[in-house]
């Protein structure tokens, strides 16, 4: 990192490499060593600091650190981390996610997103006694065997037909998944009316990645799924409590059968769950749909205390009068300033998403699936992300989450290193 600090880290990133497969847990790279955060501030084990915009993937959208999650949780600590049973935190969780979350008529816990979904295409399968689900391409739903199916093809096929995102992937799950276009309401919904005998469900992200649905989209799903009794799940690990307090579901003004919560709803701890009809969510009750029924699912940590509590402390927050309004106004500014500084610098560029989540595609015209994001120049992008930690701004390869703790200070030092940096990538590509 060119004007960074760089001493201190060098023998962890070798150790990393020792043990860690790429000498990384999967997601940043080996280099970037995260000491602590505070706020929207993070330093690294050399001691330099960033403006953090990665905020652990999304679940911290009040900041590292914050005073009321952490005196909530060292209180919880002391009474136990787990117990694999029932616990006020938890159950008053539930409550909360029932308040809050329009289609959530019951609740089960689960550890991380991908169970969430899991658990979710599971139970649409046992309701409907079928096995096929539909999802849309790009779509990302965790790292189960069904939801890396046309994920982010390479070499996007004909649709319907499903493509493995990864080697280890039973190739005959490709005939138990359907593949549709996001945004394309006509073919999504023949593809419904064709498939309707033959489907368990229809898994989708509301806003897909960084996608927003075009008007009337979500809608048709929702009418087409309600018309022959199939489930429409929304997975919304990454806009619940995040769009607004009753998730995209709220912000969009439709509301789906199940839905898989997660990221935020844990305050920064594994926590997510499966939310939904009881009609539906009574299939995990063994005592009231019998043995033929029961929905088999348990977790060793699920629902555990710790996590419960830092996510109620959260949404505590959350709950609070204008804090979605300066999650907002805080993102506008953000993306407002990118899209200047790229404007200014004389690249093509489009910065796309919503206010707490968005970002920078080096293309331009209509970016509304998945097939017209692959126009985007990536090279660009990794040099453009490359140059912004250079510049004291540590973001995500492929999106920016805002926090309710990115001050104006962080704002305006973010919004001078965009337009530094975008200077800099013009100069080079020229």
């Amino acid at each position: 990192m060119a004007g960074k600090n760089e001493s201190g880290s060098e023998e962890l990133v070798a150790r990393s490499k020792r043990v860690l497969p790429g000498g990384t847990f999967g997601n940043l790279p080996a280099e970037i060593i995260i000491r602590e955060g505070r706020g929207c501030r993070v330093w690294d084990e050399n001691g330099n600091e960033y403006i953090d915009f990665v905020l652990g993937s999304g679940p911290m959208v009040l900041g590292h650190a914050h005073p009321e999650v952490v005196a909530a949780v060292q209180e919880q600590v002391a009474r136990g981390s787990t117990f694999f049973a029932n616990n006020r935190a938890g159950i008053e969780l539930a409550e909360a996610i029932v308040e809050a979350v329009p289609c959530a008529e019951k609740v089960r816990f689960v550890s991380t997103g991908t169970e969430a979904t899991h658990y979710a295409m599971r139970l649409a399968r046992a309701y409907r006694k079928r096995d096929k689900l539909m999802k849309f391409e790009g779509g990302f739903h965790g790292m189960g065997d069904w939801a890396l199916m046309s994920m982010a093809p390479r070499q996007p096929g004909n649709f319907p037909q499903a493509i493995p995102d990864s080697p280890g992937i039973p190739r005959s799950l490709t005939q138990e998944m359907l593949i549709a276009p996001f945004n394309d309401a006509e073919t999504a919904v023949a593809l419904i009316e064709e498939h309707a005998d033959e489907l368990a469900g229809v898994i989708l992200e509301p806003f897909q990645r960084l996608i927003r649905p075009k008007p009337g989209f979500l809608q048709a799903l929702r009418e087409a799924t309600s018309a022959h009794g199939i489930p429409l799940i929304f997975d919304e690990i990454v806009t619940g409590f995040r769009f607004a307090y009753g998730g995209a579901q709220e912000y969009y003004g439709v509301v789906p059968d199940l839905a898989a919560l997660g990221k935020i709803l844990g305050g920064g701890y594994p926590l997510a769950a499966v939310a939904g009809r009881e009609e539906i969510m009574r299939l995990l009750d063994k005592s009231a749909v019998g043995e033929e029924n029961f929905v088999q699912q348990t977790g060793t940590l699920s629902g555990n205390p710790v996590a419960a509590t830092a996510g109620l402390a959260t949404l505590a927050v959350l709950r609070q009068p204008g804090t979605y309004e300066k999650l907002f106004a805080t993102g506008r500014q953000l993306m407002d300033g990118l899209q200047n500084a790229f404007r200014n610098a004389g690249i093509t560029a489009t910065v796309l998403g919503e206010p707490p989540l968005f970002e920078v595609f080096f293309a331009d015209g209509d970016l509304s699936n998945y097939r017209a994001t692959l126009r985007s120049d990536m090279n660009k992008l990794r040099r453009f992300n490359r140059l912004l930690l250079e510049r004291g701004v540590l973001k995500p390869e492929t999106k920016i989450y805002v926090s309710l703790a990115h001050d104006d200070e962080a704002v305006a030092k973010a919004i001078a290193a965009f337009e530094d940096a975008a200077r800099q990538l013009a100069r080079e590509t020229r």
